[in-house]
């Protein structure tokens, strides 16, 4: 192999062009790379951390969802045990009022029978009246009588 002055000079280059290289190349490279690395590693643990946070607010919601269904049976039952109350107070309240509608009409009726007795004594003291007339054969003064026919009326 002959080595002549072409090949020593191309070696002098080569190691000027890496000295080169390593002293203004490399740096950017080496640091472009670390902060691609970097960017990379970020967006991992971003990835992960939204992971996690997307499960925990899964697990909340679902955690919420379970507590209002709890809550939205609850206020059912309340609402069917109020309904049941105000139906059984209803209940009441119409046996109430049929009792005292029951007792005003059998004081009506208390009220109609005695006025239909009182106008039937008045219609018989008339009727006796005109029976002891005719029997008597004279008239006799209802004004005048009037103590003596209440007797009557009061027996009858």
């Amino acid at each position: 192999m002959n080595i002549n002055y072409t090949l020593i000079g191309q070696m002098i280059f080569f190691a000027a062009f890496v000295l080169f290289c390593m002293k203004y190349v490399w740096p950017p490279l080496v640091s472009a790379l670390a902060e691609r690395e970097k960017k990379i590693s970020d967006g991992l643990a971003a990835a992960d951390r939204a992971s996690k946070d997307l499960e925990l607010a899964q697990k909340k919601a679902m955690d919420e969802l379970r507590e209002a269904k709890a809550q939205a049976a609850e206020l059912i039952e309340q609402a069917n045990k109020r309904s049941n109350q105000i139906v059984d107070e209803a209940k009441e309240v119409a046996t109430q009022e049929g009792e005292r509608l029951i007792v005003a009409a059998k004081a009506e009726i208390e009220q109609e029978k005695n006025r239909v007795k009182e106008e039937l004594r008045a219609e018989v003291a008339v009727i006796a009246i005109a029976g002891a007339e005719k029997i008597l054969g004279s008239s006799i003064d209802a004004n005048k009588h009037s103590e003596l026919l209440d007797k009557l009326a009061a027996e009858i």
